[in-house]
């Protein structure tokens, strides 16, 4: 097929002949062509070989899969797929310019893509992982590297938080990478696309994004507090709504365990590759909208905030309050977040 469309006989004796098919931008990770099917148009989307491509294949399936459930759609209809050789057929989404408080229609899809699951479905996906004690030592290293003084009872309190994340009850459908550019925004509504890291667990880890910076994100924004809190409420009361139950405590823990995660500072294919805090002071990078410790100075912000009256986490709030300040002194040109997407 033209420029090597993955269109094998399954497909084909499905959903008939492709037409028309062109190479669309995509990670390093797959490839898309828009093609069309009987005069509609679909996208086609295959894993290439790499590292856990074949686990990254199934979580997407399995993830849109469940997602369907959800009526208006969250996500891209699943028309075919081809498990041999990797591929996904699936709807094609006209996305439409972002309105400048889009993180409010964000947030209430999100909240309506972690509700498409339950307890029955455990096992489904892979549960979410949080920090470990690695990310614990490095973020403490970081702080020894910058002459920055560990308030006591600090380290408890770190250990404290990876153990409450990791027991987070939670069977929420989790997108795993719910970023500017995953989002699609249409005239029926938001749906998320690109699934390979979907997982099963609590949602406020996912909600989190908005405040903490889109860890995971190359395209990383800060919204206005009004903003934020709108998207916040949205994302409550659409929970709410579907499922006739509250969201469950707040973002201190999910925020806090973000900001310890070392890889959250690169982009996917260089996580687990390093120590990315212990570069800190040495060297800075730029990934997407901002740069790496642009990033960390944001969320070491929210953290201090979000602990300053925090019985738990108070220490780590104080530490988290002497980094930032320690990073302004050493590097004063630092900008904040940009509030808006590119």
């Amino acid at each position: 097929m033209r420029l090597g469309l993955p269109f094998g006989e399954e497909l084909r004796a499905k959903l008939g002949a492709p037409r028309r098919g062109r190479r669309l931008g995509s990670s390093p990770r797959s490839r898309v062509w828009r093609t069309e099917l009987s005069g509609t148009a679909v996208v086609v989307k295959q894993l290439v070989d790499g590292p856990e491509a074949a686990e990254r294949y199934a979580r997407e399936v399995a993830a849109l899969k469940l997602a369907s459930r959800v009526d208006p759609p969250v996500v891209p209809m699943l028309l075919g797929t081809d498990p041999g050789e990797r591929v996904l057929v699936l709807e094609h989404l006209d996305h439409q310019q972002p309105r400048e408080d889009w993180v409010v229609d964000y947030a209430s899809a999100l909240a309506r893509l972690h509700a498409a699951t339950g307890t029955d479905d455990a096992g489904v996906l892979p549960a979410w992982s949080g920090p470990t004690q690695d990310d614990v030592a490095s973020f403490l290293g970081l702080a020894k590297t910058l002459g920055v003084a560990v308030p006591s009872g600090t380290r408890t309190e770190l250990d404290g938080l990876v153990n409450r994340l990791l027991g987070t009850p939670g069977h929420a459908l989790l997108h795993g990478d719910p970023c500017p550019g995953n989002d699609m925004h249409t005239s029926s509504g938001v749906r998320f696309i690109d699934f390979e890291q979907a997982a099963l667990g609590n949602g406020l880890v996912e909600l989190a994004y908005l405040r903490i910076g889109f860890p995971t994100c190359w395209c990383v924004t800060a919204p206005a507090q009004p903003l934020l809190h709108a998207a916040e409420t949205a994302y409550r009361t659409t929970w709410r709504d579907v499922t006739g139950t509250e969201v469950q405590d707040d973002l201190t823990d999910a925020c806090a365990g973000w900001l310890l995660r070392g890889d959250a500072l690169v982009q996917r294919a260089h996580r687990g590759t390093a120590d990315h805090l212990a570069k800190i002071p040495n060297r800075d990078w730029k990934w997407g909208t901002a740069t790496a410790r642009q990033r960390l100075v944001h969320r070491l912000g929210i953290v201090s905030q979000m602990t300053a009256d925090s019985g738990e986490l108070k220490g780590v709030g104080q530490l988290a309050a002497a980094i930032r300040h320690g990073m302004l002194t050493r590097w004063p040109t630092l900008r904040p977040l940009p509030l808006q997407r590119p």
